[in-house]
């Protein structure tokens, strides 16, 4: 027993001395330390000392470094010369593009000079073509992985090219069954990658298999066929989203969907065709509006919802792109099913925001799919309702249904601090302004209380409501806010303008005779006079109560488009009005424009609001 304790304690001992070594060790190489620092761990005792000491000092011998098999790659280092990249990489990939122009002249040559026929040009394609995507399988494993989906590309490139010519010029397939060859190339594409889990591989399957019903068309009219087939590849190209985080494919698909139905409507549609071109219509429609709600592309962690672009921007064009295409087929006969239509896509857009909701679980509103595409789908849903019911008035209120959904939008970006969707805010309004200004005419009956004038404030609101979210987020310094200020002040002048115009144009209208023509006199000139006199006026009350604003918010911006607004009205004083206004209406608008302007250069000579001292960028008065 004596001699099984010493052993122990021997075995004790020497574990000690190698714990104390390896903290040297790893004090002198990694941490910088004195080898002489001695350890936090267990000390030996005073006898084990004393033993060690009468023992010969060896020093510790250098740590081995474990052999390790180098690493071989097939990829260029990054720290090669020049030289080395242009014999390694440059000369490789000069080398192919030759070798294929080489092959593509020989071929050309053959055909020239009929030394081989169709069929052997066909099969030459074809083998081709599975030649470099077979190659290119080789390379990527190798390492060359980006080389290999060029020359993959270009294999797919080749055996779509040589199908098309077996069917289209050469006629030696028919085309059902050139059809499932190139079905068949796509879905060896789509194969390969995922495989190899390319993204661009894949696009260039997907579209491959959109250029089918291009490349196998001949003429005629059979859109279920066609529709058919889109369905199955859309349906495909999600499924791909949902394997891979590859949500560009959804845009291409969403685009080339768009695409086709958009050639086949302008190319054969018919009356006599609306269920067909509605029908499918819905489809694709459905097939996109749904996929916030699929949970396998939810459970996709690599897919992050809230800050893809892609998703929202399809969730945004695809019901208004399909209202879109329903407005085209029933708008001359059928304005009360278009009404209905949309009162149905905001009731779907209601509930499947709330369905959004129910299925997701509690995550903060910046992330995750459930609280910005709820409120995404409400802001869709608000829109449509809105101009649910104007489709059976006039026109002017879709551009109202602009404004709004504007608005709707502004509210959801800044809810969910996505500056994507106030992007789309202004968009929308953009195109609303358009159409008020150039597209849209009012027939009014009354001053103010009218559409037109509703449809401006409606504008200027939303317009509004920007400049004070740019105020907030970045203050008034920013061109941003002043551009949005303009915007407010130009709509407001040229609302007030007609109103103006409004009013004495009926005036005018009571002068006529009952040829539709009036002879200038005393009513007609005092009619002029008061209407060039109210333009004045309305410019100088304007631009005071903007100046006013301008010094209770500090805001140099609304300051400055009030004095520019000033300068036209006394360009419009001196050189038009004066020799057209007589009498009190020129007395009055030169007093009035006397007054006004002496009053604003007291104000700023007193500088009782301290506008000597620069105005801070943010912290304005709210």
């Amino acid at each position: 027993m004596a001699d099984t304790e010493d052993r122990i304690d021997e075995l004790q001992r020497r574990v000690a001395e190698l714990t104390q070594r390896i903290y040297r060790l790893e004090q002198f190489f990694f941490v910088g330390k004195s080898s002489t620092t001695e350890p936090a761990g267990p000390q030996p005792s005073t006898s084990e000392t004393a033993t060690r000491s009468l023992q010969p000092v060896v020093p510790p011998p250098l740590p081995r470094v474990p052999a390790v098999a180098p690493v071989i790659s097939s990829e260029i280092p990054p720290d090669l010369n020049l030289e080395s990249r242009i014999g390694s990489e440059w000369l490789n990939r000069i080398g192919i593009v030759a070798l294929l122009t080489g092959v593509a002249y020989f071929l050309k040559l053959a055909i020239d000079n009929n030394w081989i026929g169709p069929s052997g040009r066909v099969a030459i394609g074809l083998l081709a073509g599975i030649a470099l995507v077979t190659w290119s399988s080789r390379i990527h494993n190798r390492g060359y992985k980006y080389f290999s989906y060029s020359l993959t590309a270009a294999g797919i490139g080749v055996m779509f090219l040589s199908l098309w010519a077996a069917f289209q010029l050469y006629h030696l397939l028919p085309g059902a069954v050139a059809f499932v060859a190139m079905i068949m190339v796509t879905a060896s594409a789509a194969a390969l990658a995922l495989k190899q889990d390319s993204q661009i591989i894949a696009a260039v399957a997907l579209a491959g298999g959109f250029s089918t019903p291009l490349l196998l068309s001949t003429g005629q009219n059979r859109p279920v066929e066609l529709f058919s087939y889109v369905i199955l590849l859309d349906i495909f190209s999600i499924f791909l989203v949902a394997l891979r985080p590859w949500r560009r494919l959804l845009m291409g698909s969403f685009l080339a969907t768009i695409a086709l139905y958009v050639g086949w409507f302008s190319e054969y549609y018919s009356k006599e065709q609306n269920h067909i071109a509605t029908g499918y219509a819905t489809a694709f429609f459905l097939i996109f509006a749904i996929i916030p709600a699929l949970k396998r592309l939810q459970q996709n962690k690599d897919v992050t919802w809230a800050a893809s672009k892609t998703f929202l921007l399809v969730a945004l064009l695809n019901p208004f792109i399909f209202f879109i295409e329903l407005y085209a087929m029933y708008e001359h006969d059928h304005r009360t099913a278009l009404a209905w239509a949309a009162i149905v896509l905001g009731a779907f857009y209601i509930v499947l925001s709330k369905r959004l909701v129910d299925e997701q679980p509690d995550v903060p509103e910046t992330e995750g799919i459930g609280p910005l595409h709820r409120w995404l789908h409400l802001a869709i849903a608000i829109s449509f309702l809105t101009i649910a019911v104007p489709l059976k008035l006039e026109g002017h209120w879709i551009t109202m249904g602009w404004f709004v959904e504007s608005a709707a939008l502004l509210w959801v970006g800044t809810r969910a601090h996505q500056q994507f969707l106030k992007n789309a805010a202004v968009v929308a309004l953009g195109l609303g302004v358009i159409s008020l200004l150039f597209i849209d005419t009012f027939h009014t009956q009354t001053v103010v209380f009218n559409s037109r004038f509703a449809t401006y404030l409606l504008a200027i609101a939303v317009l509004t409501a920007i400049a004070v979210q740019v105020r907030k987020e970045r203050g008034q310094s920013d061109p941003a806010y002043a551009v949005t200020t303009i915007c407010i002040n130009v709509l407001a002048i040229l609302a007030l303008n007609a109103e103006i115009a409004n009013f004495y144009s009926r005036r005018f209208q009571q002068l006529q005779n009952p040829n539709g023509y009036y002879t200038p006199g005393d009513d007609w000139h005092d009619l002029r006079i008061a209407r060039d006199f109210s333009y004045s006026a309305l410019w100088m009350l304007y631009g005071a109560v903007l100046m006013m604003v301008g010094f209770w918010r500090k805001s140099s911006v609304l300051r400055w488009q009030a004095l520019l607004l000033m300068a036209l009205t006394i360009v419009k004083v001196f050189i038009y009005d004066l020799s057209t206004l007589s009498g009190v209406f020129r007395v009055v608008t030169f007093l009035g424009l006397g007054v006004l302007l002496m009053g604003i250069s007291f104000v700023y000579q007193k500088d009782w609001l301290k506008l000597s001292v620069k105005e801070p960028s943010t912290g304005e008065k709210s």
